[in-house]
């Protein structure tokens, strides 16, 4: 009895490679030629293009009267805490205050149902500013962080906490938030009046 032969599972035929010397020449892969670099060439590059109303991480375009974009957790925390919203923010930065809020935070509290119809009445107060929404989707975050990004002449208020950490990485946008029964900024330039926390 001999030894029986397994077969090897996945085994592949060896095949020559195109640029074998036995292959014909017209049938013959060419060698890739490698391309030398210029040393005398330009590099391009990406740079991001920063808007020129920052000065490194000093935004020039805010003053007052602040416009501060409104997040909806932010109105419904501002209940919680018993602030008014208008009053509470030019107590915090001393200065005139217009808060503004686009279709999709709106949309947001409008499907948060009745439970929310305090924070749905604050938000079509008239002092509110309304800002119409053109993009597809209703997803509040992503909008607020595109405008933010877009338009550097926003304060964000907000109490979410990924929403913040999206923020902070965009350059020269403050932060409004809830600490204490009373609104603090970060990242705010001492130069605009706010208080120094």
């Amino acid at each position: 009895m001999g030894k029986q032969k397994t077969k090897k599972f996945a085994a592949m035929k060896r095949m020559i490679s195109l640029r074998d010397h036995r292959i014909k020449e017209k049938d013959r892969a060419k060698p890739k030629e490698k391309k030398k670099k210029d040393p005398s060439a330009l590099k391009e590059r990406e740079v991001t293009k920063y808007p020129s109303c920052l000065f490194f991480q000093y935004n020039t375009q805010l003053g007052p009267p602040y416009h501060i974009l409104v997040d909806t957790n932010f109105i419904n925390f501002s209940i919680k805490a018993k602030l008014d919203i208008v009053q509470s923010m030019m107590d915090c930065l001393y200065a005139k205050c217009i808060p503004y809020i686009t279709d999709c935070v709106m949309a947001e509290i409008e499907k948060l149902g009745m439970k929310y119809r305090v924070a749905l009445r604050i938000a079509k107060d008239p002092r509110f500013e309304r800002l119409p929404c053109t993009h597809k989707g209703t997803y509040a975050d992503d909008c607020l962080v595109q405008r933010v990004t877009q338009h550097k002449c926003y304060i964000l208020a907000t109490v979410d906490r990924d929403l913040k950490r999206r923020v902070r990485k965009i350059p020269g946008v403050p932060i409004m938030y809830i600490s204490n029964h009373r609104y603090n900024i970060e990242r705010m330039p001492d130069d605009y009046g706010a208080p120094r926390f």
